[in-house]
């Protein structure tokens, strides 16, 4: 079974602990639910960044938590 995990970053690319621990997830649909029920927990403890991986591949990243101002 894959394990879907985040990384999370500053924006310099130093790795944070998130502020709201995430499990490992079975899909990436899952994983991608649970960024966009707390990611405005994430960015207010420090995260600017986060990268997907599929047991230990990247899929994607980074991709910015901060809302795009219009």
């Amino acid at each position: 079974m894959a394990a879907w995990i985040w990384r999370f970053e500053k924006s310099d690319g130093t790795e944070v602990e998130p502020a709201v621990t995430p499990e490992e997830f079975t899909t990436q649909g899952d994983a991608e639910s649970w960024l966009g029920e707390i990611w405005k927990e994430l960015v207010a403890g420090g995260a600017d960044q986060v990268f997907l991986f599929e047991d230990g591949t990247q899929i994607y990243g980074p991709m910015s938590l901060h809302a795009e101002n219009a």
